[in-house]
């Protein structure tokens, strides 16, 4: 990896110095930098080619932000399949693997090739429109379809390889991969899935009926869902591109044949994540009496 790609989520205060000093830290492994447009406003450098020509470029992509810059990197470098290794400047952090404290030493270890790469399942998906003209994306975490600001139900047809599935009335519906499950999907109900499942998650929200619940299939099926009221919706993808749709509007979703490569620590699982930043098994049990 001698090609080293870097973006960033811009708001950060402490962003610029951390910036810099591993734009330093890497000039000094004798690394190539392709910085981000992001990156190279912050450092004033007028030399970047933009994103396209970082992930066109890159061995390696290092992500200075939360989840959200996470899922803008993973969409940038989807064809390439880029590794991509997350340092967490952000919140909860469910996708970045490292905090800055932590970045150098895990540097190190991604050198010396003391590493894993996670892949993980991707969601592609059309949109096909009553007037015969659609729109395409894909998502790491989820694709929502909902409401948006309207006070009342909308109503879709859902059908797994063209198989009927049900008419869901509620105020939308997630389809998440098992990387997204611990998104949108959790807060609305849906199970947690380990990220190596290959399984597409098709999460209610607020449903009419008590007993629509939460649907796993397998990801070598497509999902189709057609809008059957007379309403406008949004489709978003991973919380960060949207499309309109209209009565009589469907999408179709399935997995990609794209994964996103996310680099990992072997002394760091999935539950360990989930332990801490769930804050699972944090309370003391209670003592006898």
């Amino acid at each position: 990896m001698n090609t080293i790609g870097i973006l960033t989520k811009p708001q950060f205060p402490e962003l610029e110095t951390v910036l810099k000093e591993l734009v330093h830290w890497l000039q000094s492994k004798q690394k190539k930098i392709v910085l981000g447009s992001s990156a190279a406003e912050l450092l004033q450098e007028n030399h970047s080619h933009g994103d396209q020509a970082l992930a066109a470029q890159s061995e390696l992509v290092i992500v200075l932000g939360g989840d959200g810059s996470m899922l803008s990197a993973a969409r940038l470098v989807e064809p390439q399949c880029t590794p991509i290794l997350g340092v967490n400047m952000g919140g909860l952090g469910f996708l970045t693997e490292v905090t800055v404290d932590h970045m150098y030493d895990s540097l190190e270890k991604v050198f010396d090739t003391q590493f894993q790469l996670d892949n993980r399942l991707r969601l592609q998906a059309k949109i096909f429109h009553t007037d015969g003209n659609g729109e395409q994306g894909t998502a790491l975490n989820d694709i929502v379809i909902s409401k948006g600001t309207l006070g009342r139900m909308i109503k879709t047809h859902i059908q797994v390889d063209k198989q009927f599935v049900t008419h869901l009335r509620g105020d939308g519906v997630i389809v998440a991969s098992p990387t997204g499950s611990t998104a949108y999907s959790m807060s609305a109900g849906g199970p947690i899935l380990e990220p190596s499942l290959e399984t597409l998650l098709l999460t209610p929200i607020s449903p009419h009926t008590l007993t629509h619940r939460p649907l796993l299939v397998p990801s070598q099926v497509s999902l189709e869902i057609t809008l059957t009221s007379d309403d406008e919706v949004r489709a978003v993808f991973d919380g960060q591109i949207g499309f309109t749709m209209n009565q009589g509007d469907s999408i179709v979703i399935s997995a990609s044949p794209h994964r996103t490569r996310l680099i990992r620590f072997p002394d760091r699982t999935y539950y360990d994540v989930l332990r801490n930043k769930l804050k699972w098994g944090n309370e003391e049990p209670a003592p006898h009496t």
